[in-house]
């Protein structure tokens, strides 16, 4: 199968990618949504029950990856590690909470078989 440069070029096709998978948006927007703009793990993990510790991980790991969460790693014993959004991270914010709002307005209309 032969695909087109251009379609690989995509910047809607290379975005959402990277981060719109099922667990990005919601990780991006806790963080945001935090009283700190600091989560650790466990802190994440607590609000995401239904998200397994290692795809958590994952998505920890891809997010940061992608310039978009910040991973703080503190030399204590035990390690503490925090999580917050980068400036990038942030800049994605009103993008987000815009399309929120869009699902929260459009709920039922989207869910209707």
């Amino acid at each position: 199968m032969d695909i087109q440069a251009e379609y690989l070029a995509c910047p809607i096709r290379q975005v959402i990618s990277r981060f719109g998978d099922k667990w990005s948006m919601l990780v991006l927007y806790m963080l945001y949504n935090s009283e700190t703009g600091v989560l650790r793990f466990n802190e994440i993990r607590r609000l995401m029950t239904d998200c397994s510790q290692k795809m958590l991980s994952q998505t920890l790991k891809n997010l940061e990856q992608n310039h978009l969460v910040h991973r703080e790693v503190y030399p204590e014993v035990p390690p503490r590690v925090e999580y917050s959004l980068t400036d990038t991270g942030l800049s994605l914010m009103p993008t987000l909470t815009a399309l929120i709002a869009w699902g929260k307005e459009h709920f039922d209309e989207v869910l209707t078989d």
